[in-house]
């Protein structure tokens, strides 16, 4: 039997009985079972959105010097 373990960023597939044997090793990597994590799913309204948009600064034009003519 098959135990699937994830640190966030990546799941891996273990065999059970290994897993139990190391468990140890796989808690200090960050890995636990992905049926013990569970993330909650919030929807955004558009103030959440609204209140987290930056106002962006207009851009400074370069200003060329301009050459002498002889």
């Amino acid at each position: 039997m098959d135990i699937k373990l994830t640190n966030g960023r990546k799941i891996i597939v273990k065999n059970k009985h290994y897993y139990e044997v190391n468990i140890k090793h796989f808690q200090n990597n960050g890995f636990v079972p992905v049926d013990e994590v569970k993330k909650e799913i919030k929807k955004a309204t558009i103030k959440d959105i609204s209140d987290k948009v930056v106002e962006l600064k207009p851009k400074k034009k370069k200003t060329r010097k301009k050459k002498w003519k002889i």
